[in-house]
């Protein structure tokens, strides 16, 4: 193993003489250099140690840098800085690299200062990332979180534009500030600064992180501006964190969003799971959220002891369109309570009325049909229908009847097919 103090640079380059010029400089800088001279003995290398940088020439004869970089890449292996080195390589095809998750790249004949800050540079950066422990634990543990922790850890290493995508409320801003560093630039930009002064960002937000939130709300002036700064964030060591809770595909495809711009942030983007895919965190947040509140209120009461079962097992069951937020505001809302918190206070609270449900239908059916198959969505929809018409016209029949269109004695067969029971005798006919 590779003392902590000595940083191992992997040269990979199929020319002697670079290998042996760039071994001789880093040896002499105190750096422990591993050399490859192709693609094949990196790609060995690489599987059994993870080397601290890599010096990688895009044109080889049997693999060229750059595949064997989107290789690392799409198999979670680039873990590590990799700065590309070329003398013929163009523009276009460094910038490729970078977008894939290159550092840097290197122009040959390669000049010593620059060799050796470029080193130094990446080195720096990949402690600060080593430094940084993501956690996402405020919205979760599960493993839908843990993928997705997983997931941010991979894109801030390959440097990429973040783009972190979800619905509403799902917890956006809290992924994009576990990523913020102590005595580290974090700038959250207004957007109407992008159609102002673009360019004032940039050294605002040097080696640190520019924040736009709700990027489907910019107007065209304001998405031409993050198009214009996107290649310059690479000079300033400015990491990218962009969210949305809207569409941009569909806005691109209506002409309401850039879509070259949303090309360009597509290489970097997260999707946030939804609270209802990752419902065994409910509990874990409640009672976050819960500790939360009563210390503010300096109240020790604990939820547990005035949440019912029923209650818990129904917000744990909820839709929760809204999300993380809709939870934490209702929470806010039965806090208000001090008494016991029953599952009719929680519906009550949720602006849900208490009907009676069929034992094979769970209480979050009638807010998600389109998650169901067709003949499950139907009966579904059908059994909320005429529990509801129940509940509006106080059991009236007749008016049942004429609301849903239906002959009264089909209406009780639809009753009775759907399982739905009622007080026949306080049933009303006119």
């Amino acid at each position: 193993m590779v003392s902590a103090h000595i940083h191992e640079i992997l040269i990979v380059d199929d020319e002697a003489g670079i290998r042996e010029l760039l071994s001789e400089i880093l040896a002499d800088e105190g750096y422990r250099v591993i050399l490859a001279e192709n693609a094949r003995e990196a790609r060995q290398y690489r599987l059994q140690k993870t080397p601290s940088l890599v010096l990688l020439d895009i044109w080889m004869p049997d693999t060229d840098g750059v595949t064997l970089l989107r290789e690392w890449s799409n198999n979670g292996l680039l873990t590590m800085p990799v700065v590309m080195m070329s003398g013929h390589a163009t523009i276009e095809t460094a910038v490729g690299a970078t977008r894939i998750g290159a550092f840097d790249f290197l122009e040959k004949p390669i000049g010593l200062e620059k060799l050796l800050i470029t080193v130094r540079r990446a080195l720096k950066s990949a402690s600060a990332q080593s430094d940084l422990s993501v956690s996402l634990a405020q919205i979760g543990r599960s493993a839908a979180i843990h993928a997705l922790e997983q997931g941010l850890t991979r894109l801030t290493r390959a440097r990429n534009p973040i783009l972190i995508l979800g619905e509403h409320g799902a917890g956006h801003e809290t992924v994009a500030r576990s990523l913020q560093q102590p005595q580290v630039p974090w700038v959250k930009v207004s957007h109407e600064r992008l159609a102002g002064q673009p360019l004032s960002l940039l050294e605002e937000a040097r080696d640190g992180v520019l924040y736009f939130p709700e990027i489907g709300q910019l107007s065209r002036a304001e998405q031409k501006g993050l198009l214009f700064l996107l290649p310059r964030f690479a000079k300033f060591d400015i990491t990218l964190i962009c969210t949305s809770s809207d569409p941009l595909g569909n806005l691109a495809a209506e002409g309401a969003f850039d879509a070259k711009l949303l090309t360009e942030l597509s290489s970097g983007i997260l999707m946030l799971p939804s609270l209802r895919e990752h419902r065994e965190d409910i509990p874990l947040l409640i009672e976050k959220k819960w500790k939360e509140i009563t210390e503010r209120n300096a109240d020790n009461s604990s939820l547990m002891a005035i949440l019912t079962p029923e209650a818990l097992s129904y917000l744990s069951n909820s839709y929760w369109p809204g999300n993380i937020d809709q939870l934490y505001n209702t929470l806010e809302n039965l806090a208000l309570f001090k008494n016991e918190i029953n599952e009719s206070l929680v519906r009550a609270t949720l602006g849900e009325i208490l009907v009676q449900q069929s034992k094979n239908v769970p209480p979050e059916i009638t807010a998600h049909f389109l998650e169901l198959p067709l003949r499950d969505a139907r009966e579904a929809f059908e059994r909320y229908y005429f529990e509801r018409l129940l509940i509006i016209e106080r059991n009236n029949m007749s008016r049942i009847a004429e609301r849903a269109g239906l002959e009264r004695t089909h209406l009780y067969r639809k009753l009775k097919q759907l399982d739905i029971r009622f007080n026949r005798r306080q049933a009303r006919m006119t």
